[in-house]
Formats: structure tokens, sequence, C-alpha cells
């Protein structure tokens, strides 16, 4: 049986590590098309071609989309792709 202090600890780090989690938004523009997007999310952010596809969806309709989520330091160079290929991205 898990003790109380333990689940306190358990509790505050999975609040710590949700705090430390920050997420690439990937913008709507006018110049991009849906296969150069899917494309880019392929391979700046390990998404399947359907993940990639689905995406590209919501931010074409809704005008962003969040596309990847995890620690600063790992998404800093995922949104670096997206943005040398000329995407519209940031980490919130």
């Amino acid at each position: 049986m898990i003790n109380t202090k333990e689940k306190i600890q358990e509790e505050f780090d999975t609040l710590e590590q949700e705090a430390t989690e920050h997420q690439i938004i990937l913008f709507n523009d006018e110049v991009n098309t849906f296969d150069h997007v899917i494309e880019m999310l392929i391979h700046a952010c390990d998404h399947t071609p359907e993940q990639a596809e689905q995406c590209s969806l919501i931010v074409h309709y809704k005008g962003k989309c969040g596309v990847k989520t995890g620690p600063y330091k790992e998404l800093e160079k995922r949104c670096s792709i997206l943005l040398e290929a000329g995407l519209s991205a940031e980490i919130q």
C-alpha cells in the first residue's frame, strides 16, 4: 500500500513534469502547400503520414495546431527545422 508521503511525492512529480512540458504550435499561412507541411511534420516531429495530414487540416481550418509536446530543449531543434522550412511555428 502506498503511504501518504509517497502519494504526495508522486503527485508533485507529475505536476512538475507537466509544468516542464512545452508544445510546438504550428500556424496557418497562405504560402505553404499541404504536401510541404505534411512532409515537414513527418521529418521534424516524427509524425506518421496520418498524424501529419490531420495536423495540417487542423492548422488550415482552425489557424493553428499543437504538433509536438515535450521538454523545451527537445522541441528547440524540431521547431528550428520547421522555421527553416518556411513554416510559421513557435514553442509555448
